[in-house]
């Protein structure tokens, strides 16, 4: 990060604790396209098709002025290549529920406060055996019915046999609804979101026949990076993780080192950006990785970031290419990152021309890209691969 870089993201950050949200907005939309940072001014209104996604909105408790949600507008429209969906009205409607599956609404709470969600129970039950379960953590602005709808991993469930959870971050924990992925009290165990994310998933453990050795998180942007974190919290709970288009763990601690995370990689967070080196994790969880090489929000670097992160530390370290090209869309690469022992410990796709979005999504939901690969379909196969080695119903769990 270049001193001149730091110094307007200091300036961005008072400006933010002062109230000045609109000319925050405004210096920090000059800083992520190279601009001199200079004396912040009140932007003018910006196209709106959208709003803003991705990982990039702090905590910012009080409400937005209109200046800044018409700026976030316009940086969106600029992040996000031409064609994939943002949400705008005239979407087609989701997938209806098959006949004897259910898809409701509950809430969890301890001392961190309090998280409503929704649980996607299939029909196919596989006649009372203990199902799957998958956490699925949704990007800024969304809420969990749209994450469903553009992901369609309710569908793919139902193939499956898999319970699907959506927690959902309210307004009022950040004003556009990301989760708190940059800030220190939200980066640990048993504390903070991750301690709510996990109490959702034991709550479903508690009241619904859930297989313990083969529980899942994943996420898309700010919810991808919130699912790295808890995939390093909770080792013992979850037994793989899926990031798309998200960050590593410990790539910031406040604002300003969010916006360099997502401006150049997560992956420099040290003493020398001041944010602290992430404590290793022991037994490496099984994660798959996402991330299309043009997306301008968050620096594809950061999927190269997670990769290296789920795969610290690990000896005889491999990795085997193979390419590929979606019929009519995307190219790829999946990459197998594998220890001395042949685990694949990473999975990463790599989506050539893909911006920040769920790939192979329906656009029945905000920020998907239809061209593909089918993540969804991809994130399922890999998690049911990789049972927890040793997870065993606990009676903390009941």
């Amino acid at each position: 990060m270049t001193d001149r870089f730091s110094a307007g993201m200091a300036e961005a950050t008072r400006l933010t604790q002062a109230g000045d949200l609109a000319a925050a907005t405004a210096l920090i939309q000059r800083l992520l396209s190279g601009a001199t940072a200079g004396p912040a001014s009140t932007p003018s209104p910006a196209p709106s098709p959208a709003p803003a996604h991705g990982a990039f909105v702090g905590r910012f408790h009080p409400r937005p002025r209109a200046g800044l949600g018409e700026t976030l507008r316009g940086l969106a429209a600029r992040a996000v290549p031409a064609g994939l969906d943002l949400g705008v009205a005239g979407r087609p409607a989701a997938d209806p529920l098959p006949d004897g599956a259910t898809f409701t609404a509950a809430s969890y709470g301890n001392g961190a406060g309090t998280r409503a969600y929704k649980l996607y129970v299939p029909a196919n039950r596989r006649d009372g055996r203990p199902l799957p379960l998958v956490v699925m953590l949704h990007g800024c602005t969304q809420s969990p019915d749209d994450f469903a709808a553009g992901t369609r991993m309710n569908a793919l469930a139902e193939e499956q046999g898999v319970l699907v959870a959506y927690p959902e971050q309210p307004s009022s924990a950040n004003a556009q609804k990301c989760w708190n992925w940059f800030s220190p009290a939200d980066q640990g165990r048993d504390g903070g979101e991750p301690s709510l994310i996990a109490g959702i998933t034991r709550q479903i453990m508690r009241d619904h026949p859930v297989d313990p050795s083969r529980v899942y998180v994943a996420g898309l942007s700010a919810g991808g990076a919130a699912a790295a974190i808890m995939g390093a919290a909770y080792p013992d709970l979850y037994a793989a993780v899926g990031v798309h288009s998200g960050l590593p763990r410990g790539a910031a601690r406040d604002l300003p080192s969010a916006f360099a995370a997502m401006r150049q990689g997560g992956g420099a967070a040290g003493p020398r950006s001041g944010v602290p080196v992430p404590t290793p994790v022991p037994t490496p969880v099984p994660t798959i990785v996402f991330h299309g090489d043009r997306d301008a929000t968050v620096h594809p670097r950061n999927g190269d970031d997670v990769a290296a992160q789920s795969t610290a530390g690990a000896a005889g370290l491999r990795a085997a290419v193979e390419h590929g090209q979606m019929p009519g869309g995307h190219g790829y690469s999946r990459t197998l990152h594998t220890d001395a022992a042949g685990r694949v410990l990473c999975e990463q796709w790599t989506i050539q021309g893909a911006g920040h979005a769920w790939a192979g999504g329906s656009p029945a939901g905000s920020y998907t890209d239809p061209r593909g690969p089918d993540a969804t379909r991809e994130m399922l196969r890999f998690f049911l691969a990789n049972p927890h080695p040793s997870r065993t119903v606990r009676t903390s769990d009941r």
